[in-house]
């Protein structure tokens, strides 16, 4: 019999380890750093092993999910989920991603936006089938849920970054360039104000997505439901 593999916890174990390994090395970098260590080169040392060990507490949270509220994210989901976290911060920001691949902050808050709208998604379609809770909500409640809930996300996400970036002196707003050059005006504000518009188009187009797809199905069950009712 062919031996069936779980690749999202094959997935799940390679990117904890990966994470898990660059704290280390980075951990060790800051302590045997030399004299001539710049600030601005200590700042994305710090920022990776934050950013690390935000990674491995974001992973920790489906499971605390399905613990205390009986929710199972979708497999499909999770290795999606997996695969944002290494390329947003193994890729990122220990890889220097951010900074060597034009757009590649970019193309992550759109991945993200899109699945968040998604899990939002998932989450009220599970309930609303759910006998247990007694509740029906329309395709369009749920796709403007969807849609708020990813919008909000990224916004705490931004808040995140401002709020470390003013405590530990970090860069996840890119305020500065690679060389620590400090931006103003309206450029300073650019990376955060372009996030959260990707994040919004993202967060668009699988509530619209989501939508579309429960209408239709919707309107299958009725059919089936009709043509049953016209046999009997």
């Amino acid at each position: 019999m062919k031996k069936k593999y779980n690749w999202d916890k094959i997935l799940f174990n390679l990117v904890l380890v990966s994470l898990i390994i660059s704290i280390f090395f980075i951990i060790l970098r800051l302590i045997f750093q030399p004299k001539d260590f710049a600030d601005n080169i200590q700042t994305d040392y710090t920022l990776m092993l934050v950013q690390c060990i935000l990674g491995i507490v974001c992973m920790m949270i489906p499971s605390i999910v399905k613990r205390k509220w009986n929710i199972t994210i979708p497999s499909n989901m999770m290795i999606a989920y997996v695969v944002f976290l290494y390329c947003a911060i193994v890729l990122g920001e220990v890889r220097n991603f951010y900074y060597n691949i034009k757009n590649w902050d970019t193309i992550l808050h759109t991945l993200s936006g899109a699945m968040l709208g998604s899990l939002g998604f998932s989450i009220i379609s599970l309930l609303n089938k759910s006998e247990s809770v007694p509740m029906e909500l329309s395709p369009l409640f749920i796709a403007i849920f969807a849609f708020c809930f990813a919008v909000s996300l990224g916004c705490l996400w931004e808040i995140y970054e401002f709020t470390f970036d003013g405590i530990l002196g970090l860069n996840m707003q890119k305020f500065m360039l690679e060389d620590g050059t400090e931006l103003v005006g309206r450029l300073a504000l650019k990376d955060t104000m372009k996030d959260l518009i990707v994040d919004c188009i993202g967060a668009f187009v699988a509530s619209f997505g989501g939508y579309v797809s429960m209408k239709v199905q919707d309107k299958w069950i009725q059919n089936v439901q009709l043509k049953k009712d016209e046999d009997r």
